[in-house]
């Protein structure tokens, strides 16, 4: 049940690829809405300290965190902190080998000639250093942008603004978070389909790339991936449906 709710928040659902403290607190706050949690005695847990520290702060990682907790000593904040420490150990423990999805490493190679190429994440820089080395796609990104750097629109803002027009700017991204960070920035974006990402980039790789780099990607084709996209993240989640 738990694990149901964690998953939905992060990979299966509208909220896919937020930063993990907004998740964890949307989880928590799930888990309290589900009849079989709280017949067991669940109670939402006081994350008021979490909540208050999310609104204030854009750089959303440990250090940051960190810092809060050592100028507070906030026991919720801290419990929040060791937490997320936990899971990048458990990460870097855990996740290796595992190669990036077929035509990424393609489409790459296509632009790095052509495009600057940024790293856009909310998952701590670490975790993204380690693992685009690991595959030997580091060579390919000019720069790598962790939770750390910031939200996602603020990576495209600094790395982007002032030096580039919008329309030759393209987010390519797997997530809601993605989308509104391009249209922070007033960019185009390029969606991976979740569940269907091999054909994305294969999309991307045969087409759509020199669609973008013609400037030709903007409008109808945009408008339908965008569209098509959408229908891949549901709001409502699988329990409330059944």
């Amino acid at each position: 049940m738990a694990r149901e709710t964690a998953e939905f928040v992060n990979l299966y659902g509208k909220w896919r690829g937020i930063n993990r403290f907004p998740a964890l607190v949307m989880v928590l706050e799930l888990l309290a809405e589900r009849p079989e949690a709280t017949e067991r005695g669940y109670k939402l847990p006081d994350i008021e300290p979490l909540r208050a520290w999310i609104k204030q702060e854009t750089r959303l990682g440990n250090p940051a965190l960190a810092e809060k907790v050592k100028a507070c000593g906030d026991g919720v904040l801290k419990r929040a902190l060791d937490w997320s420490a936990a899971v990048n150990a458990d990460v870097a423990k855990i996740v290796r080998g595992v190669p990036p999805f077929p035509h990424v490493r393609e489409s790459l190679q296509k632009l790095f000639p052509v495009a600057d190429i940024v790293v856009v994440s909310a998952t701590p820089g670490e975790a993204l250093h380690r693992e685009w080395e690991e595959h030997d796609l580091a060579r390919y990104a000019g720069l790598i942008c962790g939770q750390e750097m910031g939200t996602k629109a603020e990576h495209i803002k600094y790395a982007a603004d002032g030096k580039y027009k919008s329309q030759n700017i393209l987010m390519v991204g797997d997530a809601n978070g993605d989308l509104k960070a391009a249209r922070t920035n007033q960019v185009l974006f390029y969606p991976i389909n979740p569940g269907d990402e091999p054909q994305s980039w294969k999309n991307f790789l045969d087409k759509d790339a020199d669609l973008f780099l013609s400037g030709r990607y903007a409008g109808a084709r945009e408008e339908k991936l965008i569209s098509e996209f959408g229908a891949h993240l549901p709001e409502k989640p699988p329990w409330k449906t059944r």
